[in-house]
């Protein structure tokens, strides 16, 4: 009898430190995810102006006809309806090995594989990132929205907006991009032809929790990278 109540301390023991384990590392997550947070409520203002800024502009080279499609994406970017996410693309059987140097990767961009031992920083950048470092952002959950290079204002502007307020969104520029638009996770990617694609925010609002991931809810800060916002 003295036996049967010492296992069973040390099984209590040991399911109370698990889920003390448990607890602090859900607090952990919730900590860093309100850190990034309150970095780009930080960050709003100064983005949401560059943004107003580069689309009037465009407006003011291509004329009127560009109010048009600036309605047609925000209203395609707002909208609250769910889409069939048809054209994924998936991978499995991915590395996770952290090496130096530059990865040939099979994707363009990559979805997954071997990468830099230091992660990307979320947020939106206004030139190209590092695949090895983003890559690491990929396992650690996070959603890199690519775009080529010279997207035209208006559908930049609307696909900021369809990521706002996302802490593990990395947005970057892509030279050589299959489409105009894609965006990855780990192991899915969805190519895309236009912002108004209402795949997109689709895309985002299925992907956001990065559950997909390797390492869901990992650092994506303190990094490298600064990101505008």
């Amino acid at each position: 009898m003295a036996r049967d109540r010492t296992d069973w301390s040390e099984r209590m023991s040991r399911r109370t430190e698990q889920m003390s384990k448990q607890t602090r590392r859900d607090s952990a997550r919730t900590a860093r995810l309100e850190t990034v947070r309150k970095e780009q409520r930080r960050s709003s203002r100064r983005r949401k102006a560059v943004i107003v800024a580069a689309s009037v502009t465009a407006l003011g080279l291509v004329g009127g006809g560009s109010w048009a499609a600036v309605g047609a994406s925000d209203s395609g970017s707002s909208s609250q309806v769910t889409v069939a996410l048809t054209g994924l693309q998936t991978y499995s059987g991915l590395a996770r090995d952290h090496v130096t140097g530059p990865v040939a990767y099979p994707q363009t961009p990559p979805v997954g594989g071997a990468h830099s031992g230091t992660w990307q920083n979320c947020g939106v950048y206004s030139a190209p990132v590092p695949n090895e470092n983003a890559v690491h952002s990929l396992e650690h959950g996070a959603m890199w929205i690519t775009y080529r290079p010279g997207l035209p204002a208006p559908q930049l502007a609307a696909l900021l907006k369809d990521v706002s307020g996302e802490p593990y969104a990395l947005v970057s520029p892509y030279p050589g991009l299959p489409s105009p638009i894609v965006a990855s996770v780990w192991g899915v990617q969805l190519k895309l032809d236009s912002t108004s694609d209402p795949r997109l925010k689709s895309f985002v609002n299925t992907f956001k929790s990065g559950k997909q991931a390797p390492e869901p809810g990992g650092e994506c800060t303190g990094g490298v990278g600064t990101p505008q916002g």
